[in-house]
């Protein structure tokens, strides 16, 4: 594994992590949850979410928090890494019946202090349009479950709208809403109006406009999760089936899909630009896939379990022509809506823009996403400019190749992309890529992205222990539990979600998917799904245990990135040199004491 140490190390959860541009700690005293800060058991119950949303008052403290835990919903004032959180005075506090909140979405454009627009989604079906501020509860769709009966799986403004909203269901099925509109008193009655490859768009039939507009069927079982690109013109969706589509949303039109490596993928991110999305799932994998090739360019393995969120670190992704430590971002205001809910711009995205339009290969492109599983980790990835342009005739990365074999990782492996060695055996021994490379793969050798001291030559033994890749990326794609057991007695899958244990369920599964038009049994190998051996596999900058249940939220904010555990715990880790903001009378105050 990467960036553990031994085995005792591994179950201590961390409280701080570093990277290259310095430590980022956890500040006890602003972790949010239930005001009697127990931890919730949350045994069958559904994930915590958090939303953020900022109000622009005159305090400057404009920053707003939702989340859910089990039945109920709070909403708070941030305080980030100002001030410690005062959970004994919630805004707004609402406890369900019957049902359990399951996602939540604010609207940006129609925030203010006095007023904020949330959607609720909830585990029966229903969608609700609340204003906390106001303390009022507007409208419910759905109301009557004749639309879906299914769990809300995901709900979200349309970027740019004041009115319409889309909400995916456990059904496989999202649909559109506008807030104006009544859902009627009767089973809607549809029609057909676009259909495509394992997807179809129908519009709903009947004399006065009512809501659901658009009934959009994607894909075999449950729509886990969609996300709209930073333009808002398309739409990204994972489904249980596997499948990774990517939509024209404007013009319902199927723009391109992926194939997890197995099982369901259940999360899904664009970056800053709109170049790239990232999805996460059951294959504990992060596959990195580009949306303008339509094709996956890299896999990322650090996680354990599945991967339950994926999210870009606007802040950190940097483009730069000679430092690329550079840390980016700005306060300016614009028009997108970014994923992580705040309405904020950062120089990045129009250095990304300009590169994008230029075409032209800057010094330096790192692209910085996170990921947090449920094996209790966070895991964070750069995306180099050595899996971006592989194809570049730059002596560059052959020349650092080289360099690297020669002589040995840097001391510290601080941070740069180490590439994998370029000997047959490193790669398992498969010089397939090489000799025969399909149309569609890498040229070997592949460059291994890796921020940690990595031999080529010596302690191959170690390497090979500790590192699947060493010991080749094609075992790795047929690793069974027992093997792993051996090397890691310790390292156990958490519950019972390994690739060797997987395969009863999801095999089940896999073969009843084989029955329908896409045949994933005939994927692999495909630029739909590439095999292991054919992409660069990316090694986390840091993986780190860092609570006692699965995590469900990773978000990156300006001067802190916010996770959360299934306990109801919500934490917020100051980036570095951001931890000085707190006044030292502020932590005298706090309720949990000082920084850890």
């Amino acid at each position: 594994m990467a960036a553990e140490g031994g085995g005792k190390e591994m179950n201590e959860i961390k409280s701080q992590f570093s990277t290259r541009e310095g430590a980022y700690k956890l500040l006890t005293h602003s972790e949010y949850s239930r005001p009697n800060r127990v931890p919730f058991n949350s045994q069958g119950s559904n994930p915590v979410r958090v939303s953020f949303v900022n109000v622009n008052d005159q305090s400057g403290n404009g920053d707003r928090i939702c989340f859910n835990v089990g039945r109920e919903l709070y909403f708070y004032i941030y305080k980030g890494v100002r001030k410690a959180a005062d959970l004994s005075k919630p805004i707004d506090k609402r406890i369900y019946k019957g049902t359990q909140p399951t996602c939540h979405d604010f609207n940006h454009l129609t925030a203010t202090a006095e007023s904020v627009s949330l959607l609720v989604g909830f585990s029966a079906g229903q969608v609700q349009l609340i204003d906390p501020i106001k303390k009022e509860t507007s409208k419910l769709f759905n109301e009557e479950r004749l639309i879906d009966k299914s769990r809300v799986t995901c709900v979200k403004w349309v970027p740019g709208s004041e009115s319409l909203f889309l909400v995916a269901h456990s059904s496989g099925s999202m649909y559109l809403y506008n807030v104006e509109h009544t859902c009627g008193t009767a089973a809607p009655h549809y029609q057909l109006l676009k259909q495509g490859e394992n997807y179809a768009v129908h519009t709903c039939k009947s004399k006065s406009t009512r809501n659901p507009l658009l009934k959009w069927t994607v894909g075999e079982g449950a729509l886990n999760e969609f996300a709209f690109s930073p333009d808002g013109k398309f739409l990204a969706c994972v489904s249980q089936d596997g499948f990774l589509r990517v939509f024209n949303f404007d013009a319902v039109e199927l723009h391109g899909t992926m194939k997890s490596y197995f099982g369901g993928l259940l999360c899904v991110c664009w970056s800053p630009d709109g170049k790239y999305i990232v999805a996460g799932g059951e294959d504990d994998l992060v596959t990195v896939w580009s949306f303008a090739d339509c094709r996956v360019i890299a896999r990322g393995h650090g996680h354990k379990s599945w991967v339950s969120v994926v999210a870009f670190d606007h802040y950190t992704t940097s483009v730069e022509e000679s430092d690329p430590m550079e840390f980016s971002g700005s306060d300016e205001d614009f028009q997108d809506q970014i994923h992580f809910g705040r309405d904020r711009a950062n120089s990045t995205q129009s250095r990304l823009s300009k590169r994008n339009s230029t075409d032209s290969r800057p010094v330096s492109v790192t692209y910085r996403f996170g990921s947090v599983g449920q094996d209790t980790q966070l895991c964070l990835w750069d995306l180099t400019e050595d899996i971006l342009f592989p194809h570049l005739p730059l002596s560059r990365t052959r020349t650092h190749t080289n360099v690297m074999n020669a002589s040995g990782p840097p001391a510290g492996g601080s941070g740069g992309p180490v590439v994998g060695s370029n000997n047959p055996s490193a790669n398992g021994g498969n010089n397939g890529g090489s000799s025969n490379p399909p149309s569609n793969s890498l040229p070997a050798p592949l460059p291994r992205s890796n921020s940690l001291p990595h031999s080529a030559a010596g302690n191959s033994k170690s390497a090979a222990a500790d590192n699947p890749v060493a010991t080749g990326v094609s075992k790795f794609a047929t690793l069974s539990l027992h093997d792993r057991k051996d090397r890691h007695p310790e390292k156990d899958h958490k519950r019972n979600h390994s690739m060797g244990h997987i395969s009863s369920k999801s095999s089940d599964k896999l073969n009843l998917l084989t029955k329908t038009k896409t045949d994933p049994a005939k994927t692999l190998g495909t630029q739909l799904c590439p095999r292991m051996e054919d992409v660069p596999l990316l090694e986390p900058l840091i993986c780190k245990k860092i609570a006692h249940e699965r995590l469900t939220v990773l978000i990156f904010l300006e001067d802190c990135i916010v996770t959360a555990c299934q306990e109801g715990f919500i934490c917020t880790w100051a980036r570095p040199g951001k931890v000085g903001l707190l006044s030292s009378q502020n932590q005298a105050n706090s309720p949990s004491g000082t920084v850890v």
